[in-house]
């Protein structure tokens, strides 16, 4: 696992054929069909793939003890890693040359965030209309703003708004493009007397 560890690089599902190699082909801790039950458990429960991959072939192979020997092989490499490059990033946080890297980046930043947020509203000003648009970017802009509410508050409310919106659109598009007749005989209700 601590190969895994090591070597393993862009997150869980890549390294998933390193482990599998590991564990089926050279240890032989499975086979191939409990392989594939144990990724499928993997998959169903939440968190990290790898890491839970590693404590259950642990589990399977010296029980409670290596499964913790496993987790903690899987994720030391990254972790003694991660600790030595945040050091030496905070070390270097301090030089005049990282300090106006960093302050050259953040206006490119920023003007990419703009030119994003520009795209968002003119796409929705074509699908709302300026006059709806306006008012709903006024409207969030008073939530986040003014009354401080949660971002992610405001994402579902819109979301919600959103889903509302375009059935009630479609509804109404679909009774305008209805032929006169056929609308005013869906209204009628006609009695049969024979």
């Amino acid at each position: 696992m601590a190969k895994t560890g090591v070597i393993g690089y862009g997150g869980g599902p890549s390294v998933i054929p390193l482990i599998r190699y590991e564990a089926v082909t050279h240890y032989k801790w499975a086979d191939d069909e409990q392989f594939a039950e144990i990724l499928a458990i993997a998959n169903a429960l939440p968190g990290p793939i790898a890491t839970k991959m590693a404590a259950y072939l642990g589990y399977r192979v010296k029980g409670s003890l290596g499964a913790c020997a496993a987790v903690i092989a899987h994720i030391l490499p990254s972790a003694v890693a991660m600790i030595a490059l945040m050091s030496i990033v905070q070390w270097l946080s301090q030089s005049a040359i990282v300090q106006g890297m960093i302050a050259a980046v953040v206006p490119v930043i920023a003007v990419m965030i703009g030119v994003m947020a520009y795209e968002f509203g003119e796409r929705a000003v074509k699908g709302l209309g300026k006059v709806l648009g306006i008012v709903l970017f006024a409207i969030a802009f008073a939530l986040l703003q003014l009354l401080g509410v949660h971002a992610a508050i405001v994402i579902v409310l819109f979301l919600a708004y959103g889903a509302v919106h375009f059935k009630l659109a479609e509804r109404i598009k679909n009774r305008r493009n209805r032929p006169k007749g056929m609308r005013k005989e869906s209204g009628e209700h006609h009695t049969w007397n024979g």
